[in-house]
């Protein structure tokens, strides 16, 4: 009597190796792409925090400018630190200027504008906003 063995169990064990290997690489897959959108979350969130620093640090030499030389009216470029920012100084009335300081770190740019009154002595600023 000749025996014949089936040969299904090679391929159940074959396609099951297959099926869990496949799944296995799905998520490992999965895992690197979430571990690279936070990484670059990550990165955003800090340029972004740079810039904002930025921002505010060529707002106060704006300030300083206008404390320094009160008819000043123009514009300035600064390089900080990881990135770059520009302020102008702009005429609203005789004792009154707007600036407005731009910084950009990577591809983040943020945006500040303040409004200062001119005094004999001093300088005042009468408000300080991060604008769109």
């Amino acid at each position: 009597m000749v025996t014949r063995h089936s040969s299904q169990g090679g391929y159940i064990a074959l396609l099951t190796v297959l099926i869990v290997g496949a799944a296995a690489t799905a998520i490992g897959v999965t895992v690197l792409t979430l571990g690279a959108d936070s990484q670059k979350n990550a990165l955003i969130s800090q340029q972004s925090r740079q810039a904002r620093y930025l921002a505010t640090a060529c707002g106060e030499e704006a300030l300083q400018v206008i404390h320094d030389t009160t008819s000043y009216t123009g514009t300035a470029n600064l390089t900080l630190g990881q990135g770059t920012c520009s302020y102008t100084v702009a005429s609203t009335g005789s004792s009154t200027r707007t600036v407005t300081a731009t910084a950009t770190v990577g591809t983040v740019v943020r945006k500040l504008q303040a409004s200062v009154t001119i005094n004999s002595a001093s300088i005042s600023v009468s408000s300080w906003q991060e604008i769109g």
